[in-house]
């Protein structure tokens, strides 16, 4: 009797011209949109500050009145960024006579004045403390990102640390050790979220950096940190195959 014969499997079959086209052309989008996009944001920021700015500086001390000066009446000359360059200057000026004591009692009297404006003070207070969460760093930096689950067990979530709890916080709950307060961000806008307060034994630390987790919040999870070389490029990972 003759043993049944096994035809051998089919050979997967190569990519075409135009799929190859397209893997190439979506790379490439990959790789140039984020560069674009940079250069395209950054150019039209100091476009806005230089429209900004400019206005206020003296027509003598213009640019273009400056070149023209120098090299005659017919240079024209747009040189995009001065302003950017007299916005800094004045903004370390400001920042200087603020630590004075002149500076600090002005500001007193300024933000007391402003206090008595029902609708000005509501507008200063809030732009006052979004600048101060985003540029304090030093102050109000996360200590660490973790692991939590939530919104309830078995579920997990990315996690920063910002510090132990304290005060009416840690001594009103009802837990037998302490409280670690941990910001919960969202995807894919990670300045929003939830503040919660996690027993610190229910809080698992990360090794990646808060930037690493950040991107893996980011991404809604397709940005993974490397583990082989952390100083190296974030892992992609891509969508999940469908089950053969």
């Amino acid at each position: 009797m003759n043993a049944p014969r096994q035809d051998n499997p089919p050979s997967p079959r190569k990519p075409g011209l135009l799929a190859g086209l397209r893997a190439s052309f979506i790379t490439g989008i990959v790789v140039i949109a984020p560069v674009g996009l940079t250069v395209w944001l950054i150019w039209t920021v100091i476009g806005w500050i230089d429209s900004f700015v400019l206005p206020f500086v003296p027509n003598a001390y213009q640019p273009e009145q400056i070149f023209k000066q120098i090299f005659g009446p017919e240079t024209e000359v747009n040189i995009r960024g001065l302003g950017v360059v007299f916005f800094l200057l004045f903004t370390v000026f400001v920042g200087w006579v603020a630590k004075g004591v002149i500076g600090r009692a002005l500001i007193r009297w300024g933000e007391h004045l402003v206090d008595r404006m029902p609708v000005v003070r509501s507008i200063y207070s809030g732009v006052k403390q979004i600048a101060e969460t985003v540029f304090a760093q030093s102050e109000r930096s996360f200590e660490k990102a973790c692991l939590i689950q939530y919104p309830r067990k078995g579920i997990w979530a990315i996690g920063f640390i910002s510090t132990e709890a304290r005060g009416e916080v840690s001594a009103k709950a009802e837990t037998g050790g302490d409280l670690l307060s941990v910001f919960v961000p969202t995807t894919p806008n990670p300045t929003s979220g939830f503040l919660l307060f996690f027993p610190r034994e229910d809080v698992i630390e990360l090794d990646m950096s808060i930037e690493d987790a950040a991107k893996l919040v980011i991404s809604a999870g397709l940005v993974y940190p490397n583990p082989r070389d952390p100083a190296g490029p974030p892992v992609v990972v891509g969508p999940p195959r469908a089950a053969e």
